[in-house]
């Protein structure tokens, strides 16, 4: 009975894990577009077929119209008028830099410059279906639900127009890159555990339905395209990516077609130009990096530096995380900051080598956390961008070795804002932050903390295990929170609960004092509502040193420590004393330094 259980499920679409009975939705895309690079619009047919493997009947779903925030009075527009610190990119200043007056890019756009999505026809099965476009969504009411397990095809005939460039999607941007097409199809949004997460598009980051996508596009035979997916025809548009050992075919006409099939993505991306240069290199492992930049001197210089460095960062990812899925990847000059999308990223070219490297070295994180491990970066940004910036922050210590503190910076940049009294839980979703700035630094640099503090307190070797059997266990999957706190849990032995809550709930902080030292006696003091184990280095009068380590009680266990290990400390005590076996010179808290405390002017007393 088991084994015909088991056999029903896989047979009626069920994806059956062994932790917590764990289900994902699934969509298969079939796209057809036809791009008109004169007026910028485009047509489009597409046809999905989605299977409900959840355990509930649905009665409607939800795709995502991303363009249409590209429209004066939408959300996205209203929030940059009304949010103290927008996006500079997104904004004029009609003032000064001292009193700055912030005018919205969105809301001065005319209607051939505006981004947007009209669906011309919808229909379940073959029979049309009612629907209605709430700003950047379209809620879709089935003429029959579907049931667990079950299938529906919709067919969707729509128009679109690409907008002129505000932030990450449009046309000619200041690059000159022609087309930036990113959220430019109605994309499917996604049904979990916690319902559907159909949110309007403001600025920040997304969440898709893991599938397969077949997509053909048809554009001016001038134009090179540089997109998810493996291209299924290379010899009918050259482009760089034809065999050149075998016979260009050419169609006759003014257009070719491209065609693209992504397997296992939750995204389609990708870009378009007439300039384009197209180089590929191969990796070690297997993976072919497309490169693909304007024809322009400067640009040509900078990018034969930046591919030796991409082939070596995909290395290190490899090595640090888990090896790469799929067979290929694509460095996509997009002229607007940098985005990470399915299989490619799309970043800036016009800034200094330094730093064109580390945007892409950051992004090509992103295709680990975000793009195989699918977290949901719309309530919880911090697993995708903090812990892209962990690796990338590892990637610039390999590559570029120091004696200083690798993480100096963003411990002090976090510092600066649990300190500036307009810090946010983590907790927070990304678009309801009171400013931008609390939502860079908590995702970026408290999320990255998360990471190399763990590393303190379970031990940097468990940690790097613990990141890999993190990749390993959940890829292709949408991990949480609890997921990663999980893992490191079985990894260290340690219970970790105190930590997730403390540090991704609150804005609470941690704040350690030495509060004095008499002979041989040292007494501690906790100030700061986080607790932490605590790493001591003790000098001696005589000259000599001695490191201890108290554990902390709440995590039932301790990390392997060549350290004197001392009585555990409980939360509930703020104070703490030990003697140690000679009289006392100097005492210091944490001097690794991974220990986020936010006053470390109290961390070292001597006598």
């Amino acid at each position: 009975m088991k084994k015909l259980f088991l056999s029903i499920l896989i047979l009626t679409g069920f994806t059956v894990f062994s932790q917590n009975n764990y289900w994902q939705q699934h969509v298969d895309y079939t796209m057809d577009i036809d791009m008109d690079v004169d007026n910028f619009k485009y047509t489009g047919i597409q046809k999905i077929v989605y299977t409900n493997n959840s355990p509930d009947i649905l009665n409607e779903v939800f795709y995502h119209l991303q363009f249409n925030a590209f429209q004066p009075g939408s959300q996205m527009d209203m929030r940059l008028q009304n949010i103290s610190d927008p996006d500079g990119r997104m904004v004029n200043n009609l003032g000064t830099k001292s009193e700055p007056i912030y005018e919205s890019r969105i809301s001065k756009l005319k209607p051939n410059e505006i981004g947007s999505v009209k669906v011309n026809s919808l229909s379940q099965n073959g029979k049309p279906v009612k629907h209605e476009v709430i700003g950047t969504i379209l809620k879709v009411t089935l003429n029959s639900p579907i049931k667990p397990g079950g299938k529906a095809t919709l067919t969707m005939n729509f128009i679109g127009q690409v907008p002129v460039q505000v932030r990450r999607s449009g046309r000619n941007n200041a690059e000159g890159i022609a087309l930036s097409m990113t959220q430019w199809y109605p994309k499917l949004a996604e049904y979990d555990n916690e319902g559907w997460h159909a949110n309007q598009y403001i600025a920040r980051e997304f969440y898709g339905v893991w599938g397969d996508f077949d997509v053909t596009i048809h554009i001016d035979k001038d134009y090179t395209i540089g997109c998810t997916g493996y291209l299924q025809n290379p010899q009918e548009v050259g482009h760089g990516y034809e065999d050149k050992s075998k016979k260009l075919k050419l169609p006759k006409g003014d257009k070719l077609t491209w065609h693209f099939i992504a397997p296992k993505v939750h995204d389609f991306t990708g870009a378009a130009d007439k300039d384009y240069i197209h180089d590929k290199i191969k990796v070690p492992n297997g993976t072919t990096i497309h490169f693909f930049y304007k024809d322009e001197p400067s640009t040509i210089e900078k990018w034969e530096k930046l591919k030796e460095d991409a082939v070596k960062t995909m290395q290190f990812y490899n090595k640090t995380i888990g090896e790469y899925p799929y067979e290929q990847y694509s460095i996509i000059q997009g002229g607007d900051g940098g985005m990470e999308y399915g299989m490619n990223t799309l970043i800036s070219s016009r800034v200094s080598l330094p730093s064109l490297i580390g945007t892409m070295r950051h992004e090509m994180a992103h295709s680990w956390f975000q793009f195989v491990l699918a977290t949901n970066e719309s309530k919880h940004p911090w697993m995708d961008e903090g812990f892209a910036s962990y690796v990338e922050t590892l990637a610039k210590q390999e590559f570029n070795p120091s004696d200083d503190f690798i993480f100096d910076r963003v411990y002090k940049t976090y510092g600066y804002l649990a300190n500036s009294g307009k810090e946010e839980p983590l907790s927070t979703h990304a678009d309801r932050y009171n400013t931008n700035m609390a939502y860079s630094i908590g995702s970026y640099y408290k999320g990255q903390i998360f990471l190399s503090q763990l590393g303190y307190i379970i031990g940097r070797e468990n940690l790097d295990k613990t990141i890999k059997e993190y990749y390993a266990e959940f890829k292709f999957k949408h991990p949480n929170p609890n997921d990663i706190k999980r893992v490191a849990e079985k990894v260290s032995g340690i219970q970790l609960d105190w930590y997730l809550s403390e540090w991704t709930q609150t804005i609470h902080t941690i704040d350690y004092d030495v509060k004095d030292i008499s002979g041989k006696e040292i007494s501690l003091q906790r100030i700061g509502q986080i607790p932490m184990p605590i790493d001591l280095k003790v000098t001696y009068i005589d000259g000599s040193t001695e490191e201890f380590y108290i554990p902390l009680q709440m995590m039932l266990g301790k990390k392997t420590s060549s350290a004197t290990v001392l009585p555990d400390w409980g939360w509930g005590n703020p104070d703490y004393k030990f003697s140690a076996k000679k009289s006392v010179k100097k005492v210091e808290i944490d001097p690794s330094l991974y220990m986020a405390d936010v006053d470390r002017s109290n961390n070292t007393l001597v006598k």
